[in-house]
């Protein structure tokens, strides 16, 4: 297996489709948005492109370094809901107390119309299970770290399509241009992807993320960019 398929099997590991998808299309937007702010340096030839690759890709490390660690923090706070949870079932003195316990929590996750009988089955029949649950897990475990990681890695890996032209290109006017375009037509298709996911209205989503990028090339060119 090459190092694409080991990196994309990385992040399907632990993050999930959602989490890909909203990760890649923030990367993407930030360095799109990046990239047209700064882009007068490029005017100012081969060390100006080197300036404006480095900063892009600082912003994006430095942003996906936080979008990490809220991504760790998260899971450390919804760990420690259900860890609190499970130590007052466990300390409950009989199996009612402690299926009032857990009718509390599902009330709050459960659908509106869920009867009560339904709320009540449940709580009561979780009652056991937790009962022989030994170890739980702790407030941070290594999917958490490894899921913060693969977050870095999207925002990282996102700067590369707007770097590749500038590599490639000697006229650094061009490649910025088309450096912008490629980052379009990737919102475009992440876009589609995510809508057809989410909200089943792939065209619309890919179709507004373009607009939403365009938008940005436009109000970049209007101010002189």
């Amino acid at each position: 297996m090459g190092l694409v398929g080991r990196v994309g099997d990385f992040l399907r590991d632990y993050l999930s489709p959602a989490d890909r998808l909203a990760e890649t299309l923030c990367g993407l937007i930030m360095v799109l948005s990046f990239t047209l702010v700064a882009a007068p340096q490029v005017k100012e030839g081969p060390e100006g492109v080197r300036t404006l690759l480095l900063a892009t890709v600082g912003c994006n490390l430095a942003w996906g370094i936080i979008d990490g660690a809220l991504f760790v923090l998260c899971a450390m706070t919804q760990r420690g809901q259900n860890l609190r949870v499970f130590n007052a079932v466990r300390a409950a003195p009989d199996e009612a107390t402690a299926a009032r316990i857990l009718r509390r929590e599902l009330d709050e996750r459960l659908p509106e119309r869920t009867p009560d009988e339904a709320r009540d089955h449940l709580s009561r029949a979780l009652v056991p299970v937790m009962a022989e649950i030994d170890n739980p897990p702790g407030l941070v475990t290594k999917d958490d770290l490894w899921g913060g990681l693969a977050i870095l890695s999207v925002e990282v890996l996102c700067t590369i399509p707007a770097s590749v032209p500038f590599l490639l290109m000697r006229d650094h006017w061009l490649a910025l241009r088309t450096s912008n375009l490629l980052l379009l037509l990737l919102l475009f298709a992440v876009g589609f992807q995510w809508g057809g996911k989410a909200i089943g209205k792939p065209w619309a989503a890919g179709l507004a993320m373009l607009c939403a990028g365009g938008l940005l090339v436009a109000v970049a060119l209007a101010l002189g960019g």
